[in-house]
């Protein structure tokens, strides 16, 4: 199935009643399999899920832990880009070329890479590098 097929399927099943903005997503993982999510928007407003963090929920729920190529659709009239945070979740679960589609249901695309949404992203080996001197050494 294409990512662009399934984006754009899953997108129609998106809960926007108060911004009326729908918004679908699709990741494929490294072993091929396609995982989608869409926006549950919340009267509480910061209480929503986006697309991508959707998505991403399903590929973890499943086992999968690595993604090979995302893409995302949204009614607009340029490509919409992932929000920081689900910046920093495809970061998490993805190496720096993993390419990302952002699209609009009238065809109009850009493509970036997930270390060009997020340089200098912040990840596990940051906290493994504790910067801490052990004495050893002088």
């Amino acid at each position: 199935m294409s990512l662009e097929k399934a984006a754009r399927a899953v997108r129609e099943n998106a809960y926007a009643p108060y911004s009326g903005y729908k918004v679908g997503a699709a990741v494929r993982t490294a072993s091929g399999r396609v995982f989608v999510g869409c926006n549950v928007e919340n009267a509480a407003y910061p209480e929503g899920t986006c697309a991508e963090a959707g998505a991403i929920a399903a590929m973890v729920a499943a086992g999968e832990a690595e993604i090979a190529e995302v893409f995302v659709i949204a009614d607009a009239r340029r490509p919409v880009p992932p929000c920081g945070g689900c910046r920093q979740k495809l970061a998490e679960f993805s190496r720096g070329d993993v390419p990302v589609t952002m699209a609009t249901m009238s065809g109009a695309r850009e493509c970036r890479h997930v270390d060009d949404l997020l340089p200098g992203a912040f990840g596990a080996a940051h906290m493994a590098d504790t910067g801490a001197d052990t004495g050893a050494g002088g």
